[in-house]
């Protein structure tokens, strides 16, 4: 169930900004897993509640929403996995590392996930093995089964999702380049399926392509993106057989799949794709109001230029298991995104994707998406997947992917006022409605 009304806008303008200074303090978790917690000064009877703040292939420690939300009262603990190209099952095994030690915490009694962009996707994936066991993600639709290791996981309280994209999975098919004529090639391409080629359509600084390349393009993607994982999958059992190049995993470099900001494509040059919600949510203003509409994007043209070429910036080194674990998903036929929705990706067939992990997700869910992010229209997928009877989702007004103002898309100064502000005022309104912590 999906709360779209205004419950938490009576808390909205009660509370100053959170003024508590705040301390940090590092730890090694486990044998190797670095963390910061930050810790308002002095007594806060909202400190009982520890925030845990993990990506799934970035350093997080100095995430700013860290210290910026304990300064409303709250502990945060920032914690990085051990290597971002681990396979997940060791990602998922790390957060239940950490959600020990912050449940260990003197005077911790309740726990919430933050998952920040692709950190949703490990944090979606880790609280729905917590609450039913490895066996959600072991059916036969998955392309990889969970591990049986992950049993006896504990669960968090709550869940949040704030400017979560659609999962690993989901964001190197939206980076996958169709142009790509050999996958372990990035210079040769197809100028048929350029994004770049001014015959296609492009226009530095803002793109309109026609219909038809859209749908080329985006069926192209699709295509390859199936290949990939067919690959993948043909080596695995060939290392499996005894007939792979290696007797364990074997290395897959593949061109123009990074899924790095700056490789996202399609909707990143043409702004008319994924630009407003489907139907009426919350949005957040910086005056401190909420008003319920279809909620329209603010972001700009960017990434105007290919990397494809470029093996650091363009080019998704891995292996064969690696990308089978952290990266595969199917698309089907109809694959694709127009300016409100996405479509044809089997949401169940991989567990690094959060719409699909939410659908075993019970414990109240907390979604926002920032209208000056490329990630924004993720927010509505996950929450109408979502099958938790508690669910709000709302937008922050001119906020960047980061929660950060972004001032240069403002019609006059001062439009959105501070979107970092208004993100912890609303997370601080939420948690204190949910659990009391006044």
């Amino acid at each position: 169930m999906i709360n779209c009304d205004n419950r938490a806008a009576h808390y909205f303008d009660e509370y100053a900004a959170g003024g508590s200074s705040v301390k940090s303090t590092y730890y090694t978790i486990g044998r190797n897993l670095p963390g910061v917690l930050y810790e308002p000064e002095g007594n806060s009877r909202k400190s009982g509640l520890c925030i845990l703040i993990m990506h799934s292939d970035i350093s997080y420690l100095d995430f700013e929403f860290g210290p910026r939300i304990a300064a409303w009262g709250y502990r945060v603990l920032c914690a990085n996995v051990s290597s971002g190209d681990a396979p997940l099952d060791q990602k998922i095994l790390e957060v239940g590392q950490c959600v020990g030690f912050a449940r260990g915490l003197p005077g911790v009694d309740t726990l919430v996930l933050l998952g920040h962009s692709g950190g949703a996707s490990l944090m979606s994936a880790y609280q729905a093995i917590a609450e039913n066991g490895p066996e959600i993600f072991q059916g036969p639709e998955k392309i990889v089964p969970c591990s049986d290791r992950l049993a006896g996981l504990p669960a968090a309280d709550a869940v949040m999702f704030l400017d979560s994209n659609w999962g690993n999975g989901a964001m190197r098919v939206f980076s996958l380049d169709p142009a790509v004529t050999d996958d372990d090639n990035g210079v040769i391409l197809d100028p048929e399926l350029s994004l770049f080629e001014e015959r296609n359509g492009f226009t530095p600084g803002g793109t309109s392509y026609s219909d038809a390349f859209i749908r080329k393009f985006q069926q192209a993607q699709g295509q390859r993106n199936n290949r990939l994982t067919a690959y993948a999958l043909s080596r695995v059992k060939a290392i499996e057989s005894g007939e792979g190049k290696y007797r364990d995993d074997e290395p897959m470099i593949i061109a123009g799949a990074s899924q790095a900001f700056f490789n996202n494509k399609l909707f990143a040059q043409d702004i008319r794709l994924l630009s407003r919600t489907r139907k009426p949510w919350p949005l957040l203003h910086g005056d401190g109001t909420i008003t319920t509409e279809i909620v329209c994007s603010v972001r700009k043209p960017e990434n105007d230029f290919s990397l494809t070429d470029s093996y650091e910036r363009g080019s998704l080194p891995t292996t064969v298991r690696k990308y089978l674990s952290n990266y595969a998903l199917r698309t089907t036929e109809d694959y694709g995104f127009n300016e409100d929705s996405v479509f044809g990706i089997d949401w169940d067939s991989s567990y690094n994707c959060t719409p699909g992990n939410v659908s075993g997700i019970r414990v109240p869910v907390l979604i926002l998406g920032m209208t000056a992010s490329w990630e924004y229209s993720a927010a509505e997928t996950i929450a109408e997947r979502a099958v938790s009877q508690d669910v709000t989702l709302a937008y922050v007004e001119g906020a960047q992917h980061f929660f950060n103002t972004a001032k240069d898309r403002e019609q006059y100064p001062g439009q959105f006022g501070d979107t970092m502000q208004t993100t912890c005022r609303f997370v601080d309104a939420w948690l204190r409605d949910k659990f009391g912590k006044e």
